[in-house]
């Protein structure tokens, strides 16, 4: 102890050396903020990937294609997926969503319900008995399969869905598109949807937005089919019959109290069409014939008129106002860092075409140059969430000090005082930056400073204003009791409350090791390990050079 206390003592005596401790804990303060932007060394997001037992995967295949298709694009994916050692079972749901899970509230798969879909749910081993986790598969797995499997067919679309680690969101970005003309919104999704598929980091990337595709109509020619002496409710009928299936009789059992119904249809075989043209639907129908009432038979390409038209896509609204999501996930990287990118690419690119308006910190307004339409590109997801997250957050930390700084005010009657103790408080940072940035190195994956790190960072105001608080007050009672000089008294008192500072640090420590290997609340345990270690520094180095800087005479009369 008295050695340390004669190091406090030359510290704080020496104007050089206090000049070189002041003016590197500001460069160290400047170099790690630096560490957060614009190097990139230390990256943010709002939670880090989750290590989860089961994911799904969604295949999508192009509107108007068969089950057998999606079938055989499943089947694609079941083939890559059972090749893994940790796989414990799956299950494929062709044409609909799977059982309603925590992810697909969010995302809609519950409304799945067509034969271009179809839903794998995957359950794997614990993560305590494998040594990958399941974001590290997901990210392995993804490149292979789209490879291989979104080839089959054009405009296939396979996604992997993970249970989200916090809030539940659509995806990590989601660029929402709002217009009042529905085509327009339609071409700028599209635009979008290629600046995000050109991004380094943004995978499953899609558009919440029907597809439009060619359809064909049949309009019955009623005054042929009164003439061929059948009526059109036998058309429509045979219509239904064919393609649908409908009920024709019914069976009466000895096993049910009801009647079992039974339905009519074509074979498979005969419902498919040779090709999507309206020469193979007119080859289908012609094979279907009515028998009108003098026993002739009549082909039905006779009594209707085959019309192609586009299909009839579903309009978008929200909060009343029409517009379309453009989606895509991250690939194990921040979700700020590639809208920055693509925000900055759609600036670069679209103002040929529009006239492009910052409204807020990220949205965009553009206007369309030829029509004078006007659209608004408002990113939403968990990139909504973590700067919501972020902003509250800090927010809440500027509010903890301001209230400590009125606190002190209020105990020391010295703005002086309580500012050193602000200070120190706020200097403890560093080692939260660079925790994160110790941390990041020795991981497989990047450690992304998270929401629960900013979490421990509030945390950590009181940790070190309780260090200097005790500090101060300890010279306080030497200089006024004892009569220690000012030099006599910092050094002193620096030295006695060395060891309690240190337990408690320890402390500290010691718990939060605890919290560090956890894939949500890592950040927080990496902030008061190493957050405690720079109040600690900054509490016996910093703020016994402030103290003598300051006139305590003064302020401890006060």
């Amino acid at each position: 102890m008295k050695n340390f206390e004669k190091l406090i003592s030359n510290n704080i005596q020496n104007k050089k050396r206090r000049r070189i401790i002041l003016i590197g804990a500001i460069v160290a303060f400047i170099l790690s903020v630096l560490m957060i932007a614009p190097s990139k060394m230390v990256l943010a997001k709002m939670l880090p990937s989750k290590d989860n037992d089961t994911f799904n995967i969604y295949v999508t295949l192009a509107n108007g294609s068969s089950i057998e298709q999606t079938n055989q694009v499943t089947n694609c994916v079941v083939n890559e997926i059972i090749k893994e050692k940790n796989l414990i079972d799956t299950e494929v749901f062709l044409g609909m969503g799977a059982p309603l899970d925590f992810a697909g509230l969010i995302k809609g798969s519950h409304f799945k319900n067509s034969e271009n879909l179809a839903e794998i749910v995957l359950n794997i081993a614990p993560k305590h008995k494998r040594d990958e986790p399941s974001y590290i598969m997901v990210q392995r797995l993804r490149s292979v399969i789209q490879s291989n499997c979104e080839k089959l067919y054009p405009n296939t679309n396979i996604s992997f869905v993970e249970p989200p680690a916090g809030p539940p969101v659509l995806a990590a970005i989601v660029a929402e598109v709002y217009g009042n003309n529905a085509d327009g919104i339609r071409v700028l999704a599209k635009k979008i949807e290629t600046v995000f598929k050109n991004t380094d980091g943004l995978v499953d990337i899609d558009i919440m937005q029907d597809e439009i595709y060619d359809t064909y109509e049949i309009i019955v020619n009623s005054d042929k089919v009164s003439r061929s002496g059948v009526n059109i409710k036998q058309l429509n009928d045979v219509l239904y019959l064919a393609f649908e299936g409908m009920q024709i009789a019914v069976k009466n059992s000895d096993l049910y109290n009801d009647q079992l119904p039974i339905y009519l249809s074509l074979s498979k075989e005969s419902k498919k069409f040779t090709s999507k043209d309206i020469s193979s639907i007119k080859i289908k129908l012609s094979s279907l014939k009515l028998m009108n009432q003098m026993g002739m038979m009549t082909p039905i390409t006779e009594l209707v008129t085959i019309v192609p038209k586009k299909s009839n896509p579903l309009i978008m609204n929200k909060n009343l106002h029409q517009m379309t999501n453009v989606m895509a996930e991250t690939d194990m990287v921040s979700q700020v860092y590639p809208l920055m990118e693509a925000r900055n690419v759609i600036l670069d690119t679209f103002k040929d075409s529009y006239e492009i308006e910052k409204i807020g910190m990220f949205n965009l307004q553009l206007s369309d140059k030829k029509t004078g339409e006007i659209y608004k590109i408002i990113w939403d997801g968990e990139m909504e969430v973590t700067l919501d997250t972020f902003v509250e957050l800090g927010v809440a930390f500027i509010a903890a000090l301001i209230l400590i700084f009125l606190l002190m005010v209020i105990y020391y009657k010295s703005y002086t005082l309580s500012g050193i103790i602000l200070l120190s408080s706020f200097l403890s940072i560093i080692g939260v930056i660079v925790g994160h940035w110790i941390m990041n190195i020795f991981t497989a994956d990047t450690f992304f400073l998270t929401a629960t790190s900013l979490i421990g960072f509030i945390a950590l105001i009181g940790i070190s204003s309780r260090n200097s608080l005790l500090l101060i007050d300890f010279t306080k009672s030497l200089i006024r009791d004892k009569g220690m000089s000012k030099a006599d008294a910092i050094a002193y008192s620096a030295a006695t409350r060395a060891k309690p500072i240190f337990l408690t640090a320890a402390a500290i420590i010691l718990a939060s090791t605890l919290l560090a290997g956890d894939a949500v609340f890592g950040g927080l345990g990496v902030s008061l390990i190493f957050g405690t270690i720079a109040a600690v520094i900054s509490s016996l180095v910093i703020v016994p050079v402030l103290l003598f800087q300051a006139d305590l005479e003064k302020h401890f009369n006060n």
